[in-house]
């Protein structure tokens, strides 16, 4: 098949590539390579700024890249926001993939309407996100994604594509949770992709102090309960000195970003998801414990009763702490 995959999230869309490619499929990948993260694209729609000449810029290779996007059998956004434009100028291009293109699938792999509002109902989630049991977790970042998916025209751009597209593909529990209950005849679960063969697990010997490695987003700290993650590392890393090393990662390019966790023993993901995301399974890859999410609800759907490789931690200081203690007092586990 002749497969089109747009926008990208956390490596997801090439990594499919990747294997898809594997099974003999025609693949391209246009995206902005997810902004500073700069994962890799067949062709680059990378925004510079909103500024007015980066804006014509953007629009000029927008307009070159249109007509090249026509004749595919699959075309796959990675949300209903696909590029790097406001959600009303999304309508037509939208219109105009769905006549073009066979078959138009919308991923549920992040922030949308649909994420959005089924965290704030404080009832499918025991946490998430957006709350904690019924209270709703309060900060900049969740009152600006309120604004935009609920009350704005990203809702509405994702409303419109979700009833009007083929099938909605879900990455995780949780997105699949969130959609499921609306499309049920149209939502399939489809787990993210690693490609293990370009991994080398790590071997590491007894002696070796716990390196410790944790990625820090600027704008998204506390959204994803990095501010806590870190801040109890950094007191047991005054505690235990000898015992830990911790290799902070903060707003690098994907390249440099895997380059230094590698020789990582523990990555620190997220703690308000269920379920180990892109980030925790490259590192799960790469033979690095993950602490994240790792509640019975993401291994149901993967149909595993065995295996709990996830160090799962509720979302609060006390229970990170404790985990993150009992890996440094007993690292033959």
């Amino acid at each position: 098949m002749k497969i089109l995959l747009l926008g990208e999230y956390s490596n997801v869309h090439w990594t499919l590539a990747e294997g898809l490619r594997a099974l003999g499929h025609e693949v391209t990948v246009v995206s902005d390579g997810d902004g500073w993260k700069n994962y890799p694209r067949d062709i680059s729609l990378h925004r510079k700024s909103t500024g007015k000449i980066d804006t014509i810029d953007f629009m000029l290779r927008l307009a070159r890249t249109l007509p090249k996007l026509k004749g595919y059998d699959i075309v796959q956004l990675i949300n209903p926001v696909f590029l790097e434009l406001k959600a009303e100028r999304l309508y037509s291009i939208y219109q105009r993939l769905r006549q073009d293109n066979k078959k138009v699938f919308l991923g549920a792999f992040g922030m949308d309407y649909y994420w959005v509002k089924t965290g704030l109902d404080g009832k499918t989630f025991r946490y998430s996100d957006f709350n904690i049991g019924n209270k709703i977790r309060v900060n900049k970042d969740n009152e600006r994604f309120i604004t935009e998916w609920i009350k704005g025209e990203k809702g509405k751009l994702n409303r419109y594509i979700a009833k009007d597209c083929d099938g909605i593909v879900s990455g995780l529990y949780e997105y699949d949770t969130c959609y499921r209950p609306v499309f049920p005849d149209k939502t399939q679960f489809i787990p993210f992709p690693i490609n293990i063969k370009s991994i080398t697990p790590r071997q590491r010997t007894a002696s070796e102090r716990i390196k410790f490695f944790i990625g820090v987003q600027r704008t998204r700290n506390a959204y994803k309960g990095t501010d806590i993650l870190y801040d109890c590392l950094m007191q047991l890393a005054e505690r235990y000195p000898q015992r830990l090393e911790v290799v902070k990662a903060e707003n690098v390019p994907y390249a440099e970003y895997c380059r230094m966790m590698d020789g990582s023993d523990v990555l620190l993901d997220q703690i308000y998801s269920y379920t180990p995301a892109m980030n925790a399974l490259l590192a799960m890859a790469k033979g690095i414990v993950v602490v994240s999410g790792g509640e019975e609800e993401n291994y149901a759907i993967l149909n595993e009763k065995e295996l709990r490789p996830i160090i799962n931690v509720q979302p609060n200081a006390e229970s990170v702490y404790k985990e993150l203690e009992k890996i440094i007092l007993n690292p033959n586990l």
